[in-house]
């Protein structure tokens, strides 16, 4: 099944030949005659999507969107209304309380269908950042969004300018945000080379070559990086069903078949704008967290949890290629006499330092990863043991050749760092059993560092892999 989706509407005729109409396009359909009942039923079975008349025994369309409104489990279900043609006010109060279309009786259900799949494509994409927010918030990650942005920009895009300015003066005294126009043959460069607009109106003429035009541009839009989270509204000034359903089927979001009215259009690019609001606001918490995942937070560098399957990749792309790779685990040396003579934050300090200097000495292509306490991976694609030899000594010398400067006391303080050192990818130093996963790595890197430490620390110690 695509998705499930609630009819509500006394008149079961209307009920089942819409139910006809979902089910062949292989939706799973529940029912209610009310707008209670339907609440009812929204709670327990969830749906994708609810399409109800706009007249209801015990309300309206709108009336149910604010109850839907006021219970966690639905508060986000999109709502399509099926009725007669409604007078403008009651419209725009009906797609104000929270209905995102109204479809008018006899019912196009080509057009109506291609909204029910923008809606729940865009339902579901919803809720699956929602449920990777709230990954993110369990783990400790996210951060409350800012209270303030930066204030909203809409673009208009049509052929015809002179009516473009007509239209963004109408919707000035409604629309508090900054409106600009574009011509189609423009639009997308101009878009590359602006702030981006959270909301793009594309507006299609009477021609069919124009058409054809615009789709191609809402592809494109679509598609590209930059620009493929704004909101697109498509404007028709001749209603065209089949066109309509194409244009959202290649990914708008809302759609106006009956041409410019300034209050209804302000309504529509205030709800997308919303949207796209939250939705960024998702999508950065997301990456706040991922990055939290596997960054650590006191050095900034690349923690456990990245390094060692980094490593791992290292070493099967070493095996492709045939070049060497080296693997260091550099631990500073009685960091803990730090620690308890100056204090944590000065023994911080010195590991903040310590990453900065072991990154700045680093080539880009380097890896360097906190994976403890004090001690840190630096992993070197690409390199042979001579190349590997003097980027460690220069470490050491970086490390201990420079005094640190600590929190709570003018003293300067020396510190000192061991390195364990091994070679992976190296011709004839390959165990039997062709092992270069990182237990088999970091195990002769730490077997390194021991030595290391035996024979005095501050210094740099090689152990093979297959040794």
């Amino acid at each position: 099944m695509q998705g499930k989706i609630l009819i509500v509407d006394a008149i079961s005729t209307n009920r089942i030949s819409l139910k006809v109409q979902l089910a062949s396009a292989f939706y799973e359909v529940v029912q209610a005659a009310s707008a209670q009942e339907a609440c009812t039923i929204a709670r327990i079975e969830a749906p994708d999507l609810i399409i109800s008349a706009l007249s209801l025994p015990d309300g309206t369309a709108a009336q149910l969107s604010a109850m839907l409104q006021t219970h966690p489990a639905t508060r986000t279900i999109p709502i399509i209304g099926v009725g007669c043609r409604p007078d403008q006010v009651t419209r725009l109060a009906t797609l104000e309380a929270g209905v995102h279309d109204i479809f008018l009786r006899p019912v196009e259900y080509g057009l109506l269908l291609a909204r029910v799949r923008s809606l729940i494509r865009a339902h579901n994409s919803a809720e699956e950042w929602q449920m990777r927010d709230d990954t993110s918030r369990a783990l400790g990650f996210a951060e409350e969004p800012a209270a303030f942005g930066p204030p909203g920009r809409a673009a208009i895009v049509s052929a015809n300018r002179t009516q473009t300015a007509e239209w963004i003066d109408a919707l000035r005294p409604t629309l508090r945000c900054e409106i600009v126009e574009m011509a189609p043959d423009t639009a997308l460069r101009d878009l590359l080379l602006q702030r981006v607009p959270d909301v793009i109106v594309l507006v299609l003429s009477e021609t069919e070559h124009h058409s054809g035009d615009v789709m191609r541009l809402l592809a494109a839009i679509r598609a590209n990086a930059a620009t493929r989270h704004a909101g697109l509204l498509i404007l028709q000034k001749r209603a065209d069903p089949s066109l309509g359903a194409y244009a959202l089927d290649l990914g708008a979001d809302d759609l106006m078949t009956d041409g410019f009215h300034a209050d209804e259009l302000a309504l529509r690019i205030k709800a997308l704008m919303r949207r796209k609001r939250i939705g960024d606001q998702l999508r950065a918490t997301v990456r706040t967290g991922l990055q939290a995942a596997v960054c650590d937070q006191l050095t900034g560098l690349h923690n456990r949890r990245y390094a060692l399957p980094h490593l791992n990749r290292i070493a099967e792309h070493a095996i492709a290629t045939g070049r060497p790779f080296a693997v260091m685990v550099a631990d500073l040396d009685h960091f803990k006499r730090i620690n308890d003579h100056y204090g944590h934050a000065s023994g911080d300090a010195v590991l903040i330092e310590t990453a900065q200097r072991l990154r700045d000495k680093m080539r880009a292509v380097d890896m360097v990863a906190r994976i403890g306490g004090e001690e840190f991976l630096i992993v070197m694609p690409a390199t042979t043991l001579a190349e590997a030899r003097v980027a460690a000594s220069r470490l050491c010398r970086e490390i201990g050749s420079r005094p640190f400067i600590v929190p709570g006391t003018t003293e300067l303080v020396t510190v000192t760092v061991s390195i364990g050192m091994t070679m992976g990818g190296v011709p004839g130093d390959t165990p039997k059993d062709g092992c270069l996963k990182t237990e088999c790595l970091m195990d002769a890197a730490d077997k390194a560092l021991y030595a290391a430490k035996l024979h005095g620390r501050n210094q740099v110690t090689l152990r093979s892999v297959a040794a």
